[in-house]
This record gives C-alpha cells, sequence and structure tokens, in this order.
C-alpha cells in the first residue's frame, strides 16, 4: 500500500469514527452491548469498544518501532517471552486480558477523554508513517497477522478497526430504540 493511500485512510476513518460517535447520546454510549472475551460478566459499551482502538493503534506503532530496532520478536504474539511457541487459545486469552484492563481503566472516561486517547494513538501512527520511508512500508513485521503483514499494512488496518467494531456494537443493538 502506498503511503498516500495508508494516510487517506487513515485520516478519512478518524473523521468518520469522529462524527459518528458525537451522534451518539450519553445512554447509547455508556450502554452495556457486548460480553468480554476474558470476563463474561464485565459488558462492553460503545465508549469501550471506541476507546480500545487506542490500546490497539499504540501496540501497533511499537511492534513496529521493536521491529525497527532489530527486535527479533517484534509482535511477540507466536512465542513467549521464553521463545516457547503458544497455542492460538494462548494468544488469544492474553490478547483478552489485555484489552478488557484497558478496557476496565478507561470505562469511566468521557467521550472527550476517549477521542483524545485516539487521537493520541492516531497522530503517533501517523507519525511513524512520516518517519518511514517507501522501502521500509514494503518491509514484512515477522509474525504479524494483519493486512498483508507489510509495516505499512500493519499502520493502515488502523482504519479498519474502528469500522470492525463500529459494527459488532450496532449488531448487539446500538441503535435500538432505547425505553
Amino acid at each position: 500500500m502506498k503511503r498516500i493511500d495508508i494516510e487517506t485512510k487513515l485520516n478519512e476513518s478518524r473523521t468518520w469514527l469522529l462524527a459518528t460517535y458525537a451522534n451518539l447520546s450519553e445512554e447509547q454510549l455508556r450502554r452495556p452491548l457486548t460480553k468480554s472475551e476474558h470476563d463474561p460478566e464485565n459488558q462492553w459499551s460503545a465508549l469501550d469498544h471506541f476507546a480500545h482502538l487506542a490500546l490497539i493503534e499504540k501496540n501497533f506503532e511499537q511492534m513496529i518501532r521493536r521491529h525497527l530496532a532489530g527486535h527479533e520478536n517484534p509482535v511477540g504474539l507466536r512465542v513467549n517471552e521464553r521463545g516457547e511457541a503458544r497455542s492460538r487459545e494462548q494468544i488469544m486469552a492474553s490478547v483478552h486480558a489485555m484489552t478488557d484492563e484497558f478496557q476496565r481503566k478507561h470505562h469511566d472516561d468521557s467521550l472527550s477523554s476517549v477521542v483524545a486517547l485516539t487521537g493520541d494513538a492516531r497522530s503517533a501512527s501517523l507519525r511513524l508513517l512520516a518517519e518511514l520511508s517507501d522501502a521500509q512500508l514494503d518491509e514484512p513485521l515477522a509474525g504479524a497477522p494483519w493486512a498483508d503483514g507489510t509495516l505499512g499494512g500493519v499502520i493502515g488496518v488502523n482504519a479498519d478497526h474502528g469500522k470492525m467494531h463500529w459494527k459488532w456494537a450496532t449488531e448487539a443493538g446500538l441503535l435500538d430504540d432505547v425505553h
């Protein structure tokens, strides 16, 4: 993916997310919608789904920066700290625990705070994109299962992440009439 396409996609998705979440009522933002994958007793709201985007975007940025620093396992999902292979179930359990911890930390944040949180993550992605050469954008990120697995693809996939979470929230009844 070319730099201009990645940056356009990131900016357009950000604008869409801001306009979409700005049109939700406080009740819609905070209503429990989806069960946590880590703790089924924990319910995520639309605002939790929005805040979650910041965690993943920051994680992707850190993975790419580890790659650029020469780290042999920049993604760190497929093997543990001791170099032992992890099963898909182990990987997903650790990811779900991490996302739940972040969700609980930011659950009571205001929309304005979540906009700032996700804005900080997006600006870090845009800074990283500006720092990378065209050749670096095409480099594979070892262990990355997202997009085409290149640095540029991993940065760009952040644009799709918000729409995926919006889909889950709306399928869970976000836009249903509230009585």
